[in-house]
C-alpha cells in the first residue's frame, strides 16, 4: 500500500467566525474553529499520518490530548485547511475517522454547554430538537485522497452539504438560523420567557432583545464548559479542553485605551470617584481594559477596572441605556474634576493580514513545504507579542493569517511590524529575500458599527483592494464612520513605507506632523487645508469619465500650486515660510495621494501610468503610478492626526 496525500477542510469559516455581536463572539468563533482543526490533525496522526503543510504546533496539540504544559492557549493557531502525507490507504487509514472526530468533538462541546447551561432550566422538546438539528447540520467538511492539489477544491464544488431548513424567529447573531425557544413569531410568549430566564441566569452574556441559535449560544457560553470537556474519539484517544479566560476587551475598551492610560498620575481619589460613578451607572466593568498593555502598564487597579462605555458621550446620551440621569451627572462631574476636556475618540481598528501566493509557491517548488512550515511557525510564534506590544488583542494567528483588534493609534504600526517579521521568517527559511510577501487590511471603525458587517468588509478590503486592485504586497486602509464609509486608501508596501524611516509609513509620519505635538507647537498642516483638498484635486485631475486623458498638471506643478494654497491656509501663524519650504512639506503628501499599483513583469501595464521606483527594487516587479490625485490619502492623514475627532 503506497502513501497518498490526504486533503481536508472545515467550514464555513466566515459563517462561523465573522458573525459576531461582541468581540468575545469574534474570538470564540476563531478559537473553536482552530480547536476543531486541531482535533482533525490529531486524528490524522493517530492513524500514522504526518502533517506536511502547515506544520502543526505540537505544543498546542498537546493541550488537546490533556498533556499540555506552560501557559494555556488562548488564541486559535491552526488553519482550517491542511494536507497530510504518509497516510496508508485503504487498510490502515480511514478518512471517515477524521471527519467523525471533528463532528464528535463538536457534539461533545455542544452537549457540555447544554448540560451546564440549558438542561437545569427544563427546556422544551422543541428547544432540544432545534439544538440537535443545528449542531448536526452546521459544519461543512470536505476531504480528498490523491496527489493533485486541486482535488479538494473540486470536491467542495460538489456542494453536497445542505444546511437544515430553519423556521420561526431567527437568531440575532447567526443569520438564517432559528433561535432556541422555538417561537413561531416575535410576539410569542415563549420567546420572552425563554430569553428572560437566560438573561436572569447570565446577565452579562445576553443583551435585552437578543435571541440566539444553538451555534451562537455555544460561542457565547462555551468557556464555562470547556475546562471539564473530555470526549473519546473514533480511534480511541481522548480529546480535552482546558481552563480559559473568557474576558475580552470590548470595542469601547480598545477605543478608550490610550485615553484611559493618559489618566495615570491623576489623584487616586479622583480616579476612584470616576470608577465608582461609572460602575454605579453601568453595573461595573468586565475588566477588559486590563488586557491592553498601555492600561496594564499603569499598574493602576482603578484604571483597569474602569467601565470604558461610560466615558463616551453617545453612551451617556443614550436614555435607554442610561435611564438614571442623576447617575449620568455623577459621571460627568467626575470627568470634570479630572479636567477631561475631550472624551475618547470613538474609533478602534481591525487588522487582517494574509500571505500572498503561497499556493503558487507550493506548486512551483517541491522543496518548499517544509521551508514554508518553518517560516510560518516562526512567524506565528512572534505575532502574539507584537500585537500585545501595540496594545492590541490577538484573535487569531495561524499559518499566514493574522486577525487582531487594536486601538486606532497602534494599528498601522502593528501591521508594519508584523510584515517585517513575516519577511524575516521567510528569508531565514529560504536563505534569500522575496520568496513570499504579505498584504494587510486595516479598518478604522466607529464603535457603533456592527462587528459582523465590519468583518465581512475587512475581507473585501484585503482580498479585493489590497491584493487584487493594488497587486499584493500591499496595505489597504478604510475608515468607517457611524454615517458610513468615509474614505479608502491603498498602496504597495514598498511605496507606502518612509524612505527616511523604513519601519514607519509615510502616511503615519505625515499625520504626526499634522497633529500639534505635546508641547503645543503648531502643526505642519492646518485642518482648513485638508478641508478644501477634494475641491483642489478635482481641479488638478484629468476630466471625469476620461480615464485615458492626460492630467492638466504634472505632480511637480500640482505641488507648486498646492503649496500656494497651503501657505494661504493659516499654517504660518506669524512665521514666514518660503514657497520652496512649503513645497517640501506638500510633496510627500501628494505622492501618497497618487494611486500606485504593483505589477509582475508578465502583467499588462496601464497606458497613461508612469513607472515609479520603490524604496527597494524587486526582480520581476514593477510599480506604476496613475496620473491623478485622490483626496482619501490626505483625509486619512487628517483622520489619524485628529484620531477621528472632527474639529475646524
Amino acid at each position: 500500500m503506497s502513501d497518498q496525500t490526504f486533503h481536508f477542510t472545515l467550514g464555513p469559516v466566515q459563517g462561523f467566525v465573522a458573525q459576531a455581536r461582541r468581540t468575545r463572539d469574534f474570538w470564540a468563533g476563531s478559537f473553536l474553529l482552530s480547536w476543531l482543526a486541531g482535533a482533525a490533525m490529531l486524528a490524522v496522526k493517530q492513524q500514522g499520518g504526518t502533517i506536511d503543510f502547515p506544520s502543526p504546533d505540537d505544543g498546542y496539540l498537546g493541550w488537546l490530548t490533556g498533556k499540555g504544559s506552560g501557559d494555556t492557549p488562548r488564541q486559535g493557531c491552526i488553519p482550517n485547511r491542511f494536507k497530510a502525507i504518509q497516510c496508508k490507504v485503504p487498510g490502515d487509514f480511514d478518512p471517515v475517522h477524521i471527519e467523525q472526530s471533528v463532528r464528535d468533538a463538536w457534539r461533545a462541546l455542544a452537549e457540555s454547554v447544554w448540560t451546564r447551561d440549558l438542561r437545569p432550566h427544563d427546556p422544551s422538546a422543541d428547544t432540544r430538537a432545534i439544538w440537535e438539528r443545528q449542531i448536526d447540520g452546521f459544519w461543512e467538511i470536505s476531504w480528498a485522497l490523491g496527489e493533485d492539489n486541486s482535488l479538494l477544491d473540486r470536491r467542495k464544488n460538489w456542494r453536497t452539504h445542505l444546511p437544515p431548513v430553519e423556521g420561526g424567529v431567527k437568531c440575532s447573531m447567526m443569520a438564517g438560523w432559528q433561535e432556541l425557544s422555538g417561537a413561531v413569531a416575535p410576539g410569542d410568549a415563549c420567546l420572552k420567557d425563554f430569553w428572560e430566564g437566560q438573561r436572569k441566569q447570565f446577565p452579562r452574556d445576553f443583551d435585552e432583545g437578543e435571541h440566539l441559535c444553538a451555534i451562537a449560544f455555544i460561542k457565547r457560553r462555551f468557556v464555562g464548559a470547556f475546562a471539564k470537556l473530555s470526549a473519546t474519539m473514533p480511534d480511541g484517544w481522548t480529546l480535552h479542553g482546558w481552563q480559559l479566560d473568557g474576558q475580552m476587551p470590548s470595542t469601547l475598551d480598545l477605543a478608550a485605551a490610550h485615553w484611559v492610560a493618559g489618566l495615570d498620575g491623576a489623584r487616586s481619589e479622583d480616579l476612584e470617584t470616576l470608577r465608582a460613578a461609572t460602575e454605579n451607572l453601568l453595573d461595573g466593568s468586565d475588566g477588559g481594559l486590563r488586557l491592553l498593555r498601555c492600561v496594564r502598564e499603569t499598574r493602576s487597579e482603578v484604571l483597569t477596572r474602569l467601565h470604558s462605555s461610560a466615558l463616551f458621550p453617545h453612551v451617556l446620551e443614550n436614555r435607554a441605556l442610561c435611564q438614571n440621569r442623576d447617575k449620568v451627572k455623577e459621571v460627568r462631574k467626575a470627568l470634570k474634576i479630572l479636567d477631561c476636556k475631550t472624551p475618547p475618540a470613538p474609533f478602534y481598528a481591525i487588522l487582517l493580514m494574509d500571505g500572498d501566493s503561497l499556493g503558487q509557491l507550493l506548486q512551483t517548488d517541491l522543496q518548499a513545504p517544509p521551508k514554508i512550515s518553518r517560516a510560518l511557525n516562526a512567524f506565528t510564534s512572534a505575532v502574539p507579542e507584537l500585537v500585545d506590544q501595540h496594545n492590541g488583542f490577538l484573535i487569531y494567528a495561524g499559518g499566514d493569517d493574522v486577525l487582531a483588534l487594536l486601538p486606532l493609534e497602534d494599528a498601522l504600526g502593528c501591521a508594519t511590524a508584523i510584515r517585517a517579521v513575516y519577511l524575516a521568517a521567510f528569508k531565514e527559511a529560504f536563505g534569500k529575500e522575496g520568496c513570499s510577501t504579505i498584504s494587510a487590511a486595516v479598518t478604522f471603525a466607529h464603535v457603533k458599527i456592527p462587528l459582523t458587517r465590519l468583518l465581512r468588509d475587512s475581507h473585501h478590503l484585503l482580498d479585493d483592494i489590497a491584493k487584487d486592485a493594488t497587486g499584493r504586497d500591499a496595505l489597504a486602509v478604510r475608515v468607517v464612520k457611524s454615517s458610513g464609509e468615509a474614505l479608502q486608501w491603498a498602496r504597495p508596501w514598498l511605496c507606502a513605507l518612509s524612505v527616511e524611516a523604513p519601519e514607519q509609513l509615510t502616511i503615519t509620519r505625515l499625520a504626526e506632523r499634522f497633529a500639534a505635538d505635546e508641547s503645543g507647537e503648531a502643526a505642519d498642516f492646518s485642518s482648513k487645508f485638508f478641508y478644501r483638498i477634494r475641491e483642489r484635486f478635482a481641479f488638478l485631475n484629468p476630466p471625469k469619465g476620461q480615464p485615458d486623458a492626460e492630467a492638466i498638471f504634472d505632480l511637480e506643478q500640482a505641488t507648486s500650486l498646492l503649496a500656494v494654497d497651503y501657505l494661504a491656509s493659516g499654517v504660518n501663524r506669524g512665521l514666514t515660510l518660503k514657497i520652496q519650504e512649503a513645497e517640501a512639506l506638500i510633496r510627500p503628501l501628494l505622492k501618497q495621494c497618487s494611486p500606485v499599483r504593483r505589477y509582475t513583469s508578465d502583467e499588462d501595464k496601464p497606458r497613461r501610468a508612469t513607472q515609479v521606483m520603490p524604496m527597494v527594487p524587486q526582480a520581476g516587479i514593477e510599480f506604476y503610478q496613475q496620473p491623478r490625485l485622490e483626496a482619501d490619502a490626505a483625509l486619512l492623514v487628517r483622520f489619524l492626526a485628529q484620531k477621528g475627532r472632527e474639529r475646524s
